[in-house]
């Protein structure tokens, strides 16, 4: 709890102190160190400041400056009273060596709760700061070598020589600003979160650049350790730094590190912890010289500043300064409530405007000016660059793939191989798997009697959910793909080389990133337009990445293309990946045209060095995407599948048992007599009704027919139909929900369900495909976009919007290929 929140009379130990470098020294100077005790003595008569006894005198702290100050109540550490197995270093008490007292287990208490340090990585996109939370905290989130891979904060925990690091990694961003999205996020979480250590990574080849951010960090004044990351690529190039003097010149340590292979991590933890324990001789607060105009602005700001009671305290008065008199709208929103604020506004904008008149721009410009000309001056004391082009080898690639004849050809080749490996490659587990689920079924079909319950394991839940699960080569071989190209660097010469169309359509080539990644899941497609500095730029992306493909209509577009247009699944595939690119840009251009205005923003990318893809972080993805699919077959799924099962056998009649023993005996022949499994199927068709086939009083049977009206424009039937609906979910449902109409154990035998069943021709499973592709997005992809638009407006419209561009692209499909 907060030292704010201590009620009168109630004593606490000092648990950690947080808040600016100058406010930790000067409470700690108070007697406000960890592990003493705290007692609360009274309120003023306006509640504020309050009177605190420590170190047996008493003390008053304003209720902003106590509430940067964590404490232990008493009564909550009496409850903890098992010894802690590890300490940092204290006084020995003179009454019982350290041991036995009340006071000193406090404090003992106090040092274990003490021993968790919070951490956070920040840093500029592409400079490995996710591949470092990787290495520390062994979790498997995605790095991949293009801006907006991290979208929102990822937390993970370890421990190390005692002391348990919670460490969270935020979204890559090249300034602290207020900019773009992630500039705030990352801004509002140091402000609000307060993390006792920041690490910031840096692309050590890259300094010049990179250390615009850290200059940021100096003026917050928070505990900082710079991480030279990718440290080999700055040897390869030849070039030579004196880590130790740059960093006591900015006052911030830096360590080596080469996170890929953990190199240097071990030292940057140790680094941490001396920050924390407050032993490092390297860390100190220093003040960038803004230049003799800005400071004589800045300097009676500050004074004014310096003289409120209600300042926050997480930074220091003269960022508050700065970033007022750059007239920063998010800092006046942290500020709405000093009272002074009003005067303070007025005197920033007057000394802005001094400046400006001085010096010919801009505030701002100025400040981010003045910082590259003290990182200029550091270096050119610290760093000797290198002799060797360590960039030939990506431009030299780029000549080709970024080619303006060839660059869009090769983004098709590399499409069509992709799909083209998803069928071959993926043919062979695809056929272990059937087989299993296929053993799996007969085993249930010949131990469970015959009636409701063997109806729902055999041909509802094996049925089902062994119909979806059969698609899971194909979704890791799709995403060995999207790994690679993310990983190698081609994700960004993709968004490069869409920027023109992209430009068109009103966006711009950031935009197509996300769209990409919708190729995967519409869902962190969605959380990365975040990366997207226009407002309306970000919505339209927003509204029209559900159009991209994701990889839970490709079991769907697998099975259709396969049972129907066998000779010709990869072009299939890609065309309809396509026509979802297609219509996004109609979509877009039609909402740029019609709701929002012209906004024209400046494409500005990095295009990162091309990057071998490590094998560890390729296979870490692949099984990371495996796990959620599966976890997805056995929870949204198998609920589905049940629930479809039961809609589809009830209300049933009297002779559907007699039906179901024989469908039982078919299916044991169908096992011993595969080789006649045409005549079965030709046979099963004519007697559907008699066994296998969904009795036409069932609910789902009502349900179908009730909706068939609508889809019959376009070639399909009530059982169609059915599908469609059960995809609002997931999209895998489609599947899964033919598995039980079709009472089918395997891929193969849904295909050769679809192609003799007499429900399904190449023109309609033509507009099937385009129906499912463009249809109503799932609940969780809606859930996004209400969550990232602020709006359920929003989501609303893309409901409707993109059921109705569906069924009108369904009917067309269907229409002009019956006039051929």
């Amino acid at each position: 709890m907060k030292l704010s929140e201590l009620r009168n009379g109630e004593t606490a130990v000092i648990v950690r102190l947080s808040g600016h470098g100058g406010f930790r020294k000067r409470i700690m100077e108070m007697g406000f160190i960890r592990g003493e005790k705290v007692k609360s003595v009274l309120d003023s008569p306006m509640h504020d400041p309050v009177k605190y006894h420590v170190m047996g005198y008493d003390v008053l702290l304003r209720r902003s400056e106590a509430a940067m100050i964590e404490v232990l109540p008493e009564e909550e550490a009496k409850k903890e009273l098992t010894p802690a197995p590890t300490f940092t270093s204290m006084s020995i008490c003179e009454t019982c060596s350290g041991n036995s007292c009340a006071s000193c287990t406090l404090k003992k208490i106090s040092t274990r709760r003490n021993n968790v340090i919070n951490v956070a990585l920040v840093g500029n996109p592409n400079s490995g700061k996710t591949s470092i939370f990787n290495a520390l905290a062994n979790q498997n989130e995605h790095v991949g070598n293009y801006s907006g891979v991290t979208v929102d904060a990822k937390v993970g925990s370890f421990n190390y020589k005692g002391y348990r690091i919670n460490l969270t990694d935020l979204p890559g961003t090249y300034s602290i600003a207020a900019y773009s999205p992630e500039e705030i996020y990352v801004r509002r979480h140091l402000f609000e979160q307060m993390p006792d250590i920041i690490i910031n990574s840096v692309v050590a080849s890259n300094l010049e650049r990179n250390l615009y951010l850290t200059t940021e960090l100096i003026d917050m004044n928070l505990r900082t350790v710079v991480a030279l990351n990718m440290y080999d690529e700055l040897l390869a190039s030849g070039a030579e730094i004196d880590y130790e003097h740059l960093g006591a010149m900015m006052g911030i340590p830096m360590i080596p590190t080469v996170a890929k292979n953990s190199k240097g991590l071990d030292k940057l933890l140790d680094t941490i912890i001396d920050l924390f324990e407050g032993n490092n001789k390297t860390i100190r607060h220093i003040h960038i010289n803004y230049g003799n105009i800005i400071e004589e602005q800045l300097a009676p700001l500050s004074a004014e500043l310096h003289k409120a009671d209600d300042l926050p305290q997480q930074f220091p008065v003269r960022y508050w300064a700065l970033k007022l008199l750059e007239g920063d709208k998010e800092v006046v929103n942290q500020l709405n409530r000093c009272m002074e604020l009003p005067r303070w506004q007025h005197i920033a904008h007057n000394n802005s405007k001094k400046v400006q008149s001085q010096i010919g721009v801009d505030v701002e410009t100025a400040i981010s000016g003045a910082k590259y000309g003290f990182i200029n001056g550091a270096l050119q004391e610290t760093y000797k660059p290198g002799n060797k082009d360590t960039q030939k080898k990506t431009r030299r690639i780029d000549r080709l793939v970024a080619n303006r004849w060839l660059g869009f050809p090769l983004f098709i080749l590399v499409m069509w191989v992709m799909f083209s490996s998803v069928f071959m490659l993926g043919a062979y587990p695809q056929e272990w798997i059937e087989m299993l689920f296929g053993w799996i079924g007969e085993e249930a079909a010949a131990a469970i009697p015959a009636g409701a319950m063997q109806d729902l394991i055999v041909n509802g839940i094996i049925s089902g959910v062994g119909s979806v699960a059969v698609f899971i080569p194909q979704i890791l071989i799709l995403y060995l793909f999207i790994s690679l190209m993310e990983d190698s660097g081609y994700m960004a010469r993709a968004a490069f080389i869409m920027d023109r169309l992209m430009h068109k359509m009103g966006l711009h080539g950031k935009s197509f990133i996300p769209m990409l990644m919708g190729f995967g899941c519409n869902v962190p497609a969605i959380m990365a337009t975040r990366t997207i500095e226009s407002h309306s730029s970000r919505l339209i992306t927003i509204l029209v990445t559900p159009f991209m493909s994701c990889s839970a209509r490709l079991p769907v577009m697998v099975l259709f293309a396969g049972a129907f247009f066998p000779d010709h699944a990869a072009i299939v595939l890609v065309g309809l990946y396509l026509l979802g690119i297609a219509v996004a840009i109609i979509t877009a251009r039609l909402l740029r045209l019609t709701k929002f205005p012209k906004d024209e923003t400046p494409f500005v990318m990095e295009l990162p060095p091309y990057r071998l893809p490590t094998l560890s972080a390729t296979l870490r993805h692949m099984w990371d995407k495996c796990a959620q699919y599966v976890k997805k077959i056995g929870t949204v799924i198998l609920l589905s599948t049940v629930v479809i099962w039961f809609l589809s056998y009830y209300p049933r009649p009297e002779e559907r048992t007699e039906n179901r023993v024989q469908s039982t005996e078919n299916r044991v022949q169908r096992t011993e007599n595969r080789e006649q499994s045409t005549e079965y199927r030709v046979q099963r068709t004519e007697n559907r009704e008699q066994s296998d086939g969904i009795n036409e009083s069932s609910f789902i049977a009502m349900i179908g027919h009730a909706v068939e009206p609508v889809l019959e424009p376009l070639g399909q039937n009530w059982r169609s139909s059915i599908a469609l609906i059960t995809s609002i979910p997931a999209k895998e449902l489609v599947v899964s929900t033919l598995g039980v109409l079709y009472s089918s154990d395997s891929d193969e035998s849904i295909q050769q369900d679809l192609q003799h069943s007499g429900d399904f021709t190449p023109r309609s499973a033509a507009a099937f495909l385009v129906f499912i592709l463009l249809f109503f997005p799932c609940i969780a992809t809606i859930s996004a976009i209400a969550d990232e638009t602020g709006s359920k407006r929003w989501a609303l419209f893309s409901i409707a919007y993109n059921t109705a561009v569906a069924w009108i692209a369904g009917f067309a499909v269907y229409t002009i290929w019956g006039l051929f």
